[in-house]
């Protein structure tokens, strides 16, 4: 492994990073959240014809650049830095991948390419909230009923004259208000032989009708937006009762990090198209824990980034605050507090890294960096002394961005746990670990 950047890789860092300081501030950044669609869509919109991130890692045959996983880890690395509510995770990161991986020609071939030209943005919705399950990253997904394990619960598929029908419920789906299309996994055969499938559910007219869904199903989009007022902060409900499939109800949720939009998905027998053709021998387990392998370490590179971001806030203020005639950066103890904070960041990055190039490595990775960036976030707001606490100040949210990834794609401990049982570490006993780590 060559740990130097290359003068591409630099050069996407370097051009996104005063992309995103000219035009995604602290304040461009509330602004954002408080829109129907939970970000920016002209900045979007500007980030994938510009630079072309949702496609950076998608082939060039669908309009990608055909990059690796490591140059979306940078680019990622840098929208956790300005901490930036976008689709890419959802789309590029977690969507794309299985598309991708378990597609026909014509599911790759008519998506893709509108995923890389940002028209199209995409959400994997699992039953229960349980993502970093259904990825593989605290558990065996193969053995965990993340999916409702064919019994009532979760999301169930049936088979009929009309084709696929799903009912159930996915909580905690990111960006699943916004999405115009839905990767629902959902179980099907019937108990004992069900199965976990992906698949299709359009969310908006612009999905091809003859590729998802008939056109006597599709009903027009109407997006109710209700705001309310608490505490002097705004915050939104959204909820979208006709969204391009009968039966499909989206409703947005109170999130603990604004930037990390969340939704409730309910399909009651709505219409949808499998991901794939092959309902036997397609590994929809393998696919989702290859995609969670390697999500991990571009999530691990984006929490570095939210780290250093904090980090750098905090040098900057301590230069500057005075106390008893001096600047608080000069003490002794504010330095030896930042410099700890300093040494954390640049070890977990060179993790971020190392997994970007061997994704294996990615769940240890991710904890890493989860781990680092909730103690950077701490030690920003008390560094930051009163304003630190205060809503105006940027500082909660990075304290709310990394205990919030961390309930979504952790917690540091199981994500520990089960890599140590993958690396063999518990010897004879793999079963009795993982059932401790599913207890804890």
């Amino acid at each position: 492994m060559d740990a130097a950047l290359t003068a591409e890789q630099d050069e996407i860092r370097r051009t996104l990073r005063d992309l995103l300081a000219r035009h995604a501030g602290p304040g461009e950044v509330r602004a954002a959240v408080r829109t129907a669609e939970g970000h920016d869509p002209a900045l979007w919109r500007r980030l994938a014809q510009g630079l072309g991130l949702p496609g950076l890692a998608l082939p060039e045959e669908y309009g990608g650049a055909g990059c690796t996983p490591t140059e979306l880890a940078l680019a990622c690395e840098e929208t956790g830095r300005a901490l930036l509510p976008s689709p890419l995770l959802a789309t590029a990161v977690l969507a794309a991948p299985l598309i991708t991986a378990l597609g026909t020609p014509s599911q790759r071939a008519e998506l893709l390419p509108r995923i890389a030209d940002a028209t199209l943005t995409a959400a994997l919705a699992v039953p229960g909230g349980s993502t970093a399950a259904a990825l593989g990253l605290t558990g065996d997904n193969r053995s965990a009923p993340w999916s409702g394990g064919g019994r009532a619960g979760g999301i169930q598929a049936r088979h009929g004259d009309g084709g696929w029908r799903l009912y159930g419920e996915a909580d905690r789906v990111l960006d699943g208000h916004s999405a115009g299309l839905l990767l629902v996994a959902a179980h099907t055969g019937g108990y004992p032989r069900s199965r976990t499938l992906l698949f299709l559910v359009p969310t908006e007219l612009l999905v091809p009708t003859e590729l998802l869904v008939p056109t006597e199903l599709q009903v027009p989009t109407e997006l109710q937006v209700r705001a309310e007022v608490s505490g002097g902060a705004s915050t939104e409900a959204f909820t979208d009762a006709s969204s391009g499939a009968e039966g499909l109800t989206r409703t947005r949720l109170t999130s603990l990090d604004e930037t990390r939009p969340l939704a409730r998905v309910e399909l009651r027998d709505t219409p949808a198209v499998l991901l794939g053709a092959d309902t036997e021998t397609v590994d929809v387990c393998g696919a989702l824990a290859a995609t969670g392998r390697t999500a991990a370490a571009v999530l691990a590179a984006e929490a570095v980034g939210a780290a250093a971001g904090a980090l750098e806030r905090t040098v900057a203020y301590v230069k500057e605050r005075e106390q008893f005639g001096r600047a608080i950066g000069s003490f002794q103890a504010v330095k030896h507090r930042l410099a700890d904070l300093y040494v954390r960041v640049e070890a977990a990055r060179s993790a971020a890294y190392y997994a970007a190039w061997d994704p294996e490595a990615g769940p240890l990775a991710l904890a890493q960096a989860l781990e680092t960036a909730r103690t950077v976030a701490g030690e920003a707001v008390q560094l930051h002394g009163g304003i630190g606490f205060t809503w105006e100040h940027e500082a909660h949210l990075y304290v709310k961005r990394a205990a919030a990834d961390e309930l979504l794609f952790g917690p540091v401990h199981r994500l520990r746990d089960h890599a140590a049982v993958r690396a063999g570490l518990f010897g004879d006993e793999p079963s009795r670990a993982l059932a401790h780590g599913a207890a804890v």
